[in-house]
């Protein structure tokens, strides 16, 4: 599944990363614990989250996440924004919530990672 599959699956807004879409997705993961992200997630996978700070950020950076999708209409700062398209990171809020966002993209294919 790529990034725009996954967009699209979930009604999500691209926020940052447009060119990047067409990258496959390793796995998803699911969760607001930083720690369980770290312990569990694998290259190339997609974090959802609802927690909405420069910590998701840095996470993602040392796991070299290709995206992070914040929950519940959540939307990053501009700094936040700035730092993840210095990255090359793609980043994406939905409408759902944790276990429905997690549901659908698993449901048509996409792989576990820690949800």
């Amino acid at each position: 599944m790529t990034l725009r599959e996954a967009a699209k699956i979930i009604e999500a807004e691209v926020l940052v990363g447009e060119d990047k879409l067409d990258q496959e997705i390793g796995s998803i993961c699911g969760s607001d614990m930083m720690s369980e992200v770290l312990a569990f997630t694998k290259d190339q996978s997609v974090l959802l989250t609802g927690l909405c700070n420069t910590q998701v950020l840095r996470t993602a950076d040392m796991l070299d996440l290709i995206c992070l999708i914040f929950i519940r209409d959540k939307k990053p700062t501009p700094e936040m924004l700035e730092m993840a398209e210095d990255d090359g990171r793609v980043v994406m809020t939905t409408h759902f919530g944790m276990f429905s966002a997690c549901g659908k993209l698993y449901a048509a294919g996409a792989g576990a990672g820690c949800m």
